[in-house]
């Protein structure tokens, strides 16, 4: 059966998945040509949001967008093994509203802020009409939005973005994003999608094992581009560090530090993306447009160690996916260190000894990252959980030891 987690616990009650209109959710798909002036989602899109296949990479892997999380998401609860068809067995409702990609639909366009917020008052008019909408004051819903808090939180004076999370309706839901305002008790982080999707627990285990493998020719890298303006943002600095010439390199011994420049476009690529991070030790993760990044998590499925500059990147985001022990998993520099130039980030990796490496990096592979990718639409692992089956077992615990009313 797809979806047949081991780890799945569906005693006490069940996932109702509202069977809504469509313009809430996949009818948004066919919008991918009109989604930003400088880019045709289409190919993103394709396969349920996984994306374009990558035959270059095997099977498992897809050209999968960091605002793809929506439609994942919604076709794997669809066939998950505690979904229930009448509402009165549910413990948990799922409301498959793809506002991040409403969100993004009128981001770069000249409308009015009454006509970004239409489809979200309009899908908040059609859930209260729903009787089991009213009956927990919505505790036991959840949202899952594949764009960031800010996007939804738009307040007076300002353009940008929705007001979905700010409307009173949407306090007590339980929101699941790639990125969380920390303060809001209600939001919850989940990695973002990344470019690998297995189908059974062998396409781990041999994808761990080739990670493993892995001959990294590089101390550092990072994919990424300049901001130049903003002048709180240290991408300018680490890409400087990251080139300037070492006199101790030489083209036979491992290159210090490999930049790829996202400008150019290679980093939506996920072969060139997946290559680079294959090979290297550690991969710099600077905060970009927001503190979260994809990267992070494209970084840790290869073994590449994230370096972090930001407590916001991943720290204080994903309390179900990632340990509180973050010297675990990643190495930490302050950015304010990096602002004021009292710290050379490619010096300061390299002091880190071989074992401290192997065994972050045997932490990340084994322990961490099953819990980070998502399976593909038909998954069938088993003994691993997914960052799906992770997510889902934690709501469903949540709604369980709630005090709900029943009826």
């Amino acid at each position: 059966m797809a979806d047949s987690n081991v780890n799945t616990n569906c005693k006490g009650g069940g996932v109702f998945v509202y069977d809504m209109p469509s313009k809430f959710n996949t009818e948004l798909l066919e919008f991918c040509s009109d989604m930003v002036p400088w880019m045709d989602f289409c190919q993103y899109f394709k396969n349920n949001g996984l994306g374009a296949q990558i035959p270059e990479l095997g099977n498992n892997w897809y050209q999968t967008h960091q605002y793809s999380l929506e439609p994942i998401f919604h076709s794997r609860v669809l066939k998950h093994p505690c979904r229930v068809h009448n509402a009165s067995e549910a413990k948990l409702f799922y409301v498959p509203y793809y506002g991040g990609l409403e969100v993004l639909r009128w981001h770069f366009k000249n409308v009015s802020v009454e006509m970004k917020d239409v489809l979200a008052l309009d899908m908040m008019n059609w859930l209260d009409r729903q009787p089991t909408w009213a009956r927990n004051a919505g505790k036991d819903h959840v949202f899952v939005l594949g764009k960031i808090s800010f996007d939804f939180r738009r307040r007076l004076n300002i353009t940008w973005g929705t007001r979905l999370l700010e409307l009173d309706q949407m306090q007590n839901p339980l929101k699941l994003l790639i990125e969380r305002q920390p303060w809001h008790v209600n939001d919850v982080g989940v990695p973002h999608p990344t470019f690998f999707h297995p189908h059974t627990d062998h396409d781990i285990i041999e994808w761990q094992l080739k990670v493993m493998r892995s001959k990294r020719r590089n101390y550092i890298s990072f994919a990424g581009a300049a901001r130049p303006g903003d002048l709180n943002n240290i991408r300018s600095l680490l890409i400087e560090q990251c080139t300037a010439p070492r006199n101790n390199e030489t083209d036979h011994q491992k290159r210090y530090c490999h930049f790829i420049d996202c400008k150019l476009g290679g980093c939506s690529d996920g072969k060139t993306v997946v290559d680079l991070f294959l090979k290297s030790e550690f991969c710099l993760q600077p905060p970009g447009d927001s503190a979260t990044r994809k990267s992070v998590f494209d970084s840790l499925v290869a073994g590449c160690i994230p370096v972090l500059f930001s407590p916001f990147t991943a720290y204080y985001q994903y309390p179900w996916h990632l340990p509180e022990d973050h010297s675990l998993y990643s190495m930490f520099i302050d950015q304010e260190e990096v602002k004021r130039k009292k710290i050379d980030v490619v010096e300061r990796l390299m002091k880190v000894s071989v074992r401290e490496r192997e065994l972050m990096r045997r932490y990340i592979v084994y322990e961490l990252m099953p819990g980070l990718v998502y399976g593909d639409l038909s998954s069938e692992i088993e003994r691993f959980q997914d960052a799906f089956s992770i997510s889902i077992n934690n709501m469903l615990h949540r709604v369980n030891t709630m005090q709900l009313s029943s009826s």
